[in-house]
């Protein structure tokens, strides 16, 4: 798939991703090495200990400081041939330790220190090759890193950044996406080339060694665990939400009972206000119609009856009120069957078998769409995903199963991180909220604990003692705490900058 067939919804959440900053736009570098004089939008930090952080973002900005937060620097990277170049916007920095870290972002970017940030250094790795941007980074220990993107990106290196292999999620001829290609890219899919998956991965964390325990989230809800370091990753399940039975028919029938419409109804009703939840519509025949009307040199007639029960009760959720871009008509009638047959020819059977059921029916089911930016473990169990609308998920079982919890707004969470059992989330608009049970509730901090700002705060990281904590965000936006979270205090912009 290429760049332009992008959904419009991925697109759009894109832009809230990276807050005021568009991915296909470059800036020329406007500063060297030294003193800030004019502050970046920031989007992460990374806080090796007490004394050491590093935050990056816009126009390729790199802050870095050396004596916990007093004072803050301009790292320049050394780009090469690329020196001419408007500098790429920087998205995730992480450090394995004091000294060795890594920096992703825009087209591909991927740079690498080996001396605590005072240079900085790129990497090559295909995604450059492809354009494709890199959201988060995780440096596992000095030699072993993860990096997650757009197009479903998931790429390794286990040998400082010196090769990166790609284990991008790639669709197979029974993905959902693969009717939805070109015919040369179904193509490809069927010769055995990589086609990668239309998804943005967003995070990518690991627990400290000796834990084996990674974690990956991104848009749609997607979210993998792996217990050996990312060497297999395993899809996770959001459990817990509302369930319907399905919509049954009399043989060669569409009407719907008006027990079932209102039954249907009060499910959609239950989930109006849950925007991160879809409805899934799937129709199916019994065997007998199959056979009856699905005959393959003439399938029209089982295509009718599928496309009536299915629209059926499509317009039943409809006047609910529920908004039609959160409804997914799955497996409709492909009309267009005979232009695949030439190149598919087990096309139409594989279709009409996957309509095959043991009575007529239609089923409506939830399906999640949370967008999610942010996933971190207290230890190897009890995990908590944040994402867009005040999304939060918890996890008690290492991350194989979520359910939602409340955060009490509808303001997007970027980021996340926990200390001294206190988890704290930040996000769009100065939110800030806390969670003393492991993300199951959550209020805002105490008074006085917090400045009061209103600009967008991007990501947020303590120290391995817990101790220092760093925001960075929206203007330079860069906040620290040194007792645990418990009172902050804004260090970038200088209050004289700011009021400027």
């Amino acid at each position: 798939m290429t760049p332009l067939r992008r959904r419009g919804f991925a697109a759009l959440v894109s832009l809230a991703w990276i807050a005021l900053a568009c991915h296909e736009v470059h800036f020329e570098s406007h500063v060297t090495e030294g003193e800030i004089d004019l502050y970046d939008h920031l989007f992460a930090v990374s806080v090796p200990d007490d004394s050491r952080a590093t935050a990056v973002g816009y126009r390729g900005a790199i802050y870095a400081t050396e004596d916990g937060g007093n004072t803050w620097t301009r790292r320049a990277a050394f780009w090469g041939e690329q020196a001419s170049r408007a500098q790429p916007l920087l998205y995730d920095v992480s450090f394995a330790d004091a000294q060795r870290g890594w920096v992703v972002g825009q087209l591909g970017t991927v740079l690498h220190t080996g001396d605590g940030g005072v240079s900085w250094a790129p990497q090559v790795t295909s995604k450059a090759e492809d354009g494709y941007h890199l959201f988060s980074v995780h440096a596992i220990d000095a030699n072993s890193a993860w990096a997650v993107g757009e197009w479903g990106t998931r790429i390794y290196t286990d040998d400082g950044g010196a090769s990166w292999q790609d284990q991008s999620l790639t669709i197979a001829t029974t993905h959902p996406q693969y009717v939805w290609l070109s015919p040369p890219e179904q193509e490809r899919v069927r010769s055995g080339e990589k086609v990668f998956e239309d998804v943005s991965l967003n995070d990518v964390y690991c627990r400290p060694l000796p834990s084996r325990r990674c974690w990956i989230v991104g848009e749609f809800g997607y979210i993998f665990w792996s217990d050996d370091r990312g060497a297999t990753w395993n899809p996770a399940e959001i459990v817990g939400t509302e369930k319907v039975n399905p919509v049954r028919f009399e043989f060669d029938e569409s009407d719907i009972s008006e027990a079932d419409a209102q039954r249907i109804q009060t499910f959609v009703e239950m989930i109006l206000d849950q925007e991160h939840l879809n409805i899934l519509i799937e129709p199916f025949a019994s065997a007998q119609e199959v056979q009856t009307f699905g005959q393959p040199d003439h399938p029209g007639p089982l295509f009718d009856i599928l496309d009536a029960r299915a629209t059926g009760v499509r317009s039943v959720i409809e006047e609910t009120g529920i908004l039609s871009d959160r409804l997914r008509m799955r497996a409709t009638p492909p009309w267009d069957y005979e232009d695949f047959l030439e190149d598919d020819p087990g096309f139409l059977d594989r279709y009409l078998e996957g309509r095959r059921a043991d009575a007529p029916m239609v089923t409506v089911e939830i399906a999640q769409n949370p967008y999610l930016f942010r996933v971190r473990f207290a230890d190897d169990v009890h995990g908590i995903i944040s994402g867009l609308g005040g999304v939060v998920l918890t996890s008690d079982d290492g991350g194989v199963t979520w359910r939602y919890g409340s955060s009490g707004t509808k303001q997007a969470l970027y980021a996340l991180a926990s200390t001294d059992g206190t988890a704290i989330a930040v996000g769009e608009k100065g939110l800030v909220r806390e969670s003393r049970d492991g993300g199951a509730t959550w209020e805002p901090p105490p008074s006085g604990s917090f400045p009061e700002i209103f600009t967008f705060m991007r990501d947020l990281e303590f120290s391995p003692s817990g101790g220092v904590g760093m925001i960075v965000g929206q203007r330079g936006l860069v906040m620290r705490t040194r007792d645990k979270g418990a009172h902050w205090e804004r260090v970038l912009p200088p209050a004289s900058d700011a009021a400027e």
